[in-house]
C-alpha cells in the first residue's frame, strides 16, 4: 500500500502549515546502553528494538500538524528560524506553554501568559515585546507545539 505524503494545507505570509494524513514508518535502532556525549557501539550488544518516530512523536494523528518557522521571534525557546514545529490541536492551551495562535489574519507561535486577568503572548526573544490579547484582536489558539524539529547548528 502507498503511504500518502504530508501534505501542504495553508501558505501565506512566510508560514506553511502542514497536515499529516498518514505516516511512513520511519523506525530507527534504539540502544538501551547509556552514553555521556558518545554513539553507541554497533557491535555493542545493548540493541534492544527499534522505535517508531511516529508512535514517539504524534499522540494524534488525525489532529496533528507540523508548522516550518519563518523568523527568530523565539529563538531564545530552541525554535529558530527553519525549525518544524509537531503541533497537537487536541491539547488545552496553558499558561507557559508554547502555542501556535492566529491572531489577527497571521500565524504566530508564542508562549502563552495569563497576568492579573489578561492574556499575553510572549515571545522569547527580548527584542520582540509580548502581545497583549485584547477583545479587539480575533485571536484563535491553533494547537499546542509537542515537539521541535531542528537540524543541529554547525560551528
Amino acid at each position: 500500500m502507498k503511504q500518502k505524503p504530508i501534505i501542504n494545507i495553508l501558505r501565506g505570509e512566510g508560514h506553511e502549515l502542514y497536515r499529516i494524513e498518514e505516516f511512513d514508518v520511519l523506525q530507527v535502532p534504539y540502544y538501551a546502553s547509556l552514553i555521556s556525549a558518545g554513539f553507541p557501539s554497533l557491535a555493542d550488544d545493548y540493541l534492544d528494538e527499534r522505535i517508531n518516530l511516529n508512535e514517539f512523536l504524534v499522540k494524534n494523528p488525525t489532529a496533528t500538524y507540523m508548522l516550518k518557522v519563518r523568523g527568530n521571534s523565539m529563538e531564545d525557546a530552541n525554535i529558530k528560524d527553519g525549525a518544524i514545529l509537531i503541533i497537537d490541536l487536541l491539547l488545552e492551551p496553558e499558561d507557559g506553554r508554547i502555542a501556535v495562535c492566529y491572531l489577527d489574519n497571521t500565524f504566530t507561535v508564542k508562549t502563552i501568559r495569563k497576568k492579573e486577568g489578561k492574556l499575553f503572548l510572549e515571545a522569547a526573544n527580548a527584542a520582540y515585546p509580548a502581545i497583549e490579547v485584547t477583545e479587539a484582536m480575533s485571536m484563535k489558539v491553533l494547537g499546542m507545539v509537542t515537539f521541535i524539529i531542528m537540524k543541529p547548528e554547525v560551528q
